[in-house]
C-alpha cells in the first residue's frame, strides 16, 4: 500500500509542485550557519509543503550536478562542511554534490511525488549527466519510500522507460519531448516510452506555461500520438477496444489521481478503479491481463 503521507491527500483543482533548489537558496538567504543548514533546510522543507495545493517537490539535480552522484544520504557533519564552503560564496549557485543530495535525501522524507527533471533541457545541462539510468543505485536506496516522477527525459525515454518496468517507486512522464518534437512526431517517443513501461505508470502533462497555445499543443501531441499507438494495438489485435480505451484513461487521468493522491470533485469514480497498486479496484469489473502491466 502507498505511504499515508501521500496517499488520500484531499484533491483540489489547483495543484503545484515545490522547487527545491530554490527553496534551499531561500533558507540560505536567511542567514543561517553552516551547522543549522541541515536542520533549518528539513524544517523549513515540513513547513512549505503543508502549503494549500502543494502535492509533489520537485528537482532540478540534473542542471546542478547531473545524477552521477554518490547515491548514500549523507553525514550530517558532511552537509555542515559543504554547507560552510556554499555560504562563504554569498549568491553562488547551490551546485555542490553533497548538498544536492542531502535536498534529495530530504526530499524522500517528506512523503511527497518526487519529481526529478531527466533528459532534455537547455544550455545550462550537460546532456549525458541527465540520464535517468545514473539514478539507479539511488532508487535502489530508495525503494519502498515515495513515489519518483522521471520528467521529460527525452532521448532517454527507453531508459527511463526500463527504470519504471523494474522499480515499483518510479513514474514516467514525456510532456515536455512531446511538446517540443509536435504532434507529428508525438506517437513515436510515447511508443519508446511505452515499449516496456507498464500503462498504470505513464502520466500525461503539457510542460506548458504562459501562453495558453502551449497547453493546447501539449494536449494535442499527447492525444494524436497516444490515440496513433492505442490504434495500431487494436488493429494487431494486441489489445481489445475497451483496452485500449482504460489505458488512455489511465495515463491522461487516472494515474495523475492515484500517484498524487487527488480526488476529481467533478467525477464521482474518483481514482477511475484503480487502486494504489494500478490494478483494478475491488468493486470494478475485472480487468482482462493486459501487455505491460
Amino acid at each position: 500500500p502507498a505511504p499515508p503521507s501521500w496517499r488520500n491527500r484531499p484533491g483540489r483543482r489547483r495543484t503545484r509542485s515545490y522547487g527545491w533548489r530554490a527553496f534551499a537558496e531561500a533558507v540560505a538567504a536567511g542567514g543561517v550557519t553552516a551547522g543549522e543548514y541541515g536542520a533549518a533546510v528539513r524544517a523549513a522543507a515540513e513547513d512549505a509543503v503543508r502549503r494549500p495545493g502543494v502535492v509533489a517537490v520537485k528537482s532540478v539535480a540534473a542542471y546542478r550536478t547531473g545524477f552521477a552522484l554518490d547515491p548514500a544520504r549523507p553525514s550530517a557533519a558532511e552537509v555542515a562542511r559543504a554547507a560552510a564552503d556554499w555560504l562563504a560564496r554569498p549568491g553562488a549557485r547551490l551546485a555542490d554534490p553533497v548538498l544536492v543530495r542531502h535536498l534529495l535525501w530530504t526530499a524522500v522524507e517528506l512523503g511527497l511525488p518526487l519529481q526529478l527533471h531527466t533528459g532534455f533541457g537547455d544550455a545550462d545541462l550537460r546532456l549525458h549527466h541527465a540520464d535517468p539510468l545514473l539514478l539507479t543505485d539511488w532508487l535502489r536506496l530508495t525503494a519502498g519510500t515515495v513515489p519518483v516522477m522521471l520528467l521529460h527525459c527525452w532521448p532517454y525515454q527507453r531508459q527511463a522507460a526500463y527504470l519504471a518496468a523494474v522499480f515499483e517507486q518510479v513514474y514516467l512522464d514525456v510532456g515536455l519531448a512531446l511538446h517540443h518534437v509536435g504532434p507529428a512526431r508525438a506517437g513515436a517517443v510515447l511508443a519508446e516510452a511505452l515499449e516496456i513501461t507498464p500503462f498504470r505508470k505513464l502520466l500525461y502533462s503539457s510542460d506548458a506555461y504562459g501562453l495558453a497555445e502551449f497547453h493546447h499543443l501539449g494536449a494535442v501531441a499527447f492525444r494524436r500520438g497516444l490515440a496513433e499507438l492505442l490504434a495500431d494495438r487494436v488493429a494487431a489485435d494486441e489489445l481489445s477496444r475497451a483496452d485500449a480505451e482504460r489505458i488512455a484513461r489511465w495515463t491522461g487521468r487516472d494515474n495523475a489521481l492515484r500517484v498524487y493522491g487527488l480526488t476529481d470533485p467533478a467525477d464521482s469514480r474518483g481514482s477511475g478503479g484503480l487502486t494504489d497498486s494500478g490494478g483494478p479496484a475491488a468493486t470494478a469489473a475485472p480487468v482482462p491481463p493486459m501487455e505491460n502491466d
